[in-house]
């Protein structure tokens, strides 16, 4: 029987899209995440800064800082290196844990 049969082609093109569905998406680039795109050429955008900046959470999921209209300009101030610091801790921690489980993203 022919290796490259058509069967396990499908069956190979079948195990790479579970693959992809199965593969966490990244978190968007810092300068869009506080942007929405509200139209299909790109032309409009509503800003987002007044939800706050993102958390990452110890599962991976994101959220926001509920309480962050209520902050004053010190208080926000003073979160945004801690809260950078501990979203970098927590996505080097997601990472080293993706990489333990034999996943990479060329994959």
């Amino acid at each position: 029987m022919d290796p490259e049969s058509p069967s396990k082609a499908t069956t190979n093109e079948d195990q790479h899209q579970q693959d992809e569905e199965n593969t966490p998406l990244a978190l968007p680039e810092a300068s869009s995440a506080t942007k929405l795109d509200i139209s299909a050429e790109g032309g409009s955008t509503v800003k987002l800064d007044h939800l706050g900046p993102l958390v990452v959470n110890q599962d991976g999921t994101v959220s926001r800082i509920s309480n962050w209209v209520q902050m004053t300009e010190l208080e926000k101030k003073s979160t945004l290196p801690v809260l950078g610091k501990r979203n970098k801790q927590r996505m080097e921690a997601l990472k080293a844990a993706e990489g333990a489980k034999g996943f990479s993203k060329d994959d």
